[in-house]
């Protein structure tokens, strides 16, 4: 949300200033949609991948270690058929060891990127069709991929049209969590580090 102020200014009137004053005005606008449907979007598992424990002798001493993928469940339900898209806030901004376009991990030692994790989303199927994975990356032209981030818009088209987001009431697809772990000789390995990313699927109509 942007934020603007307005300042007053009276200016000060000079003793010869003429009596009659000169007007200007400003118009200001209130618009908004009010939406006759509303969208729920849920996540299996309470929304936790859980990669459990892994020992330093699982890490790649000189190259970045690419753990198990996680897999969970996203539906997202609307009252009626809607145009919506998704994507993500990285409540552990600026800590992602790779792409900026994943989501970070946390940081180990204050200063330390302990990896990154980019999420896909696969076998979606859309009001009992199957559908593909469609992003814009420049609110304009849509093409076809699995990302779900923050980086871009995801919507979800129609085979036989692969350019068009289409309206749906309600979708399921596999959501997987591809999680990579910085070299471990890039880290100070003496207790225990949680991995610790934190994500917010954000639904947009």
């Amino acid at each position: 949300m942007e934020r603007c102020s307005l300042a007053l200014l009276t200016p000060l009137l000079l003793v010869c200033a003429p009596a009659a004053f000169a007007a200007s005005s400003a118009d200001l606008s209130v618009t908004g949609l009010i939406t006759p449907s509303a969208c729920t979007a849920s996540l299996s598992g309470g929304g936790i991948v859980d990669h459990g424990k892994v020992t330093v002798k699982d890490l790649r001493p000189d190259q970045p270690t690419a753990l198990e993928n996680g897999t969970l469940y996203l539906e997202v339900n609307c009252d009626a058929a809607t145009l919506f898209t998704l994507t993500t806030i990285d409540n552990r901004e600026g800590s992602s060891a790779f792409h900026p376009n994943s989501h970070g991990l946390g940081v180990v030692n204050d200063d330390q990127n302990l990896g990154s994790v980019a999420f896909g989303l696969f076998d979606t199927v859309a009001d009992g069709a199957a559908v593909k994975t469609i992003i814009s990356l420049n609110d304009g032209a849509w093409r076809v991929s699995s990302y779900l981030g923050h980086a871009g818009r995801t919507a979800f088209a129609a085979l036989s049209d692969l350019s068009t987001p289409i309206a749906i009431k309600d979708l399921r697809a596999r959501l997987t969590a591809f999680t990579t772990i910085v070299r471990a000789n890039d880290l100070t390995l003496t207790d225990e580090i949680p991995i610790d990313g934190h994500v917010t699927v954000q639904l947009n109509y």
